[in-house]
């Protein structure tokens, strides 16, 4: 039964993809040209009331626009296109153009990606931004997939300031997850944060978070305000704390083949507008993540102040053990060198 419900989806998947337009058919040597229409496939797992969603529409809206309708972006939100795991394959095959995915899984590829998903490397939402549109800095990871993957990095949206949120009451400093036990993502650097500040990281599925918090086997776990919203958790895990421990993001990903194929001003064009979607979707995280804060305090949730310098120095050890050569030591260098209350760098 298991087997058929697998072959079931699988065939679901092939027919949507099929039916989307120019599934397959995008003749390289035709794009840019005057009267020809190319057709891309953007696959998102977010909602079409995600922040993602709206920039992504934002995105399309600018390159029909500013190509005269040469080019035509379809966002497919929801995983219609697939998993992550699987938009990713899609794109690396050719058979969608391109998709947001999260670093968990360009780590998966290249370990070089781990510096930008590592807690203490982004000190705000502000600096990641600054940092991803600064092609000095991530420029030769964003190409690191092109030869063997057939993938591009264009940049990426962020996920906003990841803080923990506790059943118990609030956090101050390290020593107040003594024993607890947090939620952390399956990934053994998350795990490692938890434990360096000072709780008990218990890898559990997002869908069973708050069950689990709930019903006391959890004593808190750690995201952004957004989820902390959306997901409900601030009814059962009330007392959020700014340990503002990581700078979430998700990647634009799209085919090396295409983007090469591209004339050279429709490739500039399709930049400008990408890091445009990229400012747009930072204003709207934060309005988001606003809007999410007063409404888990209209449900009885609490906001609360750490001492930044003791966790600071709790998550510091985490560089030597994730940062594993030299390449990797020289892009975390770099990126924590940047200002970000100067205008150099950047787009």
């Amino acid at each position: 039964m298991k087997k058929r419900w697998s072959l079931l989806a699988l065939a679901s998947a092939t027919l949507l993809l099929a039916g989307c337009a120019g599934f397959g058919g995008i003749q390289l040597d035709k794009v840019g040209e005057k009267d020809s229409v190319s057709y891309f496939k953007v696959a998102l797992n977010q909602t079409e009331s995600h922040p993602s969603y709206k920039a992504l529409e934002k995105f399309a809206e600018d390159v029909k626009t500013r190509t005269d309708g040469r080019y035509v972006i379809e966002v497919f939100p929801n995983a219609q296109l697939g998993s992550q795991q699987e938009v990713l394959q899609y794109v690396k095959s050719g058979a969608i153009e391109m998709a947001i995915v999260s670093g968990t899984q360009l780590e998966n590829i290249n370990k070089d990606f781990r510096v930008l998903n590592m807690p203490t490397t982004f000190s705000s939402i502000e600096h990641q931004m600054k940092v991803l549109q600064t092609p000095q800095i991530v420029g030769d990871l964003f190409a690191s997939l092109e030869d063997k993957d057939n993938i591009t990095v264009m940049g990426g949206y962020t996920q906003g300031s990841r803080h923990l949120y506790t059943t118990f009451g609030p956090v101050k400093t390290p020593a107040d997850l003594a024993g607890k036990k947090i939620r952390v993502q399956e990934s053994d650097m998350h795990i490692k944060m938890i434990e360096l500040m000072g709780g008990s990281a218990t890898p559990l599925s997002y869908g069973e978070v708050y069950s689990a918090l709930q019903a006391g086997v959890l004593d808190g776990a750690e995201n952004n305000i957004v989820s902390f919203n959306t997901a409900r958790h601030m009814e059962v895990a009330p007392y959020l704390s700014y340990s503002n421990h990581l700078v979430g993001l998700d990647y634009m990903i799209i085919r090396h083949d295409l983007l090469e194929a591209m004339p050279a001003a429709d490739r500039d064009t399709l930049y400008t507008a990408w890091y445009d979607s990229m400012d747009f979707h930072t204003k709207l995280w934060k309005d988001y993540t606003e809007e999410s804060k007063a409404i888990a305090e209209k449900t009885g949730a609490t906001f609360h102040e750490v001492d930044e310098e003791d966790f600071a120095k709790a998550l510091a050890p985490i560089v030597d053990m994730f940062v594993s050569d030299g390449y990797q030591r020289k892009l975390f260098d770099a990126i924590r060198a940047v200002d970000t209350n100067s205008n150099e760098g950047g787009k």
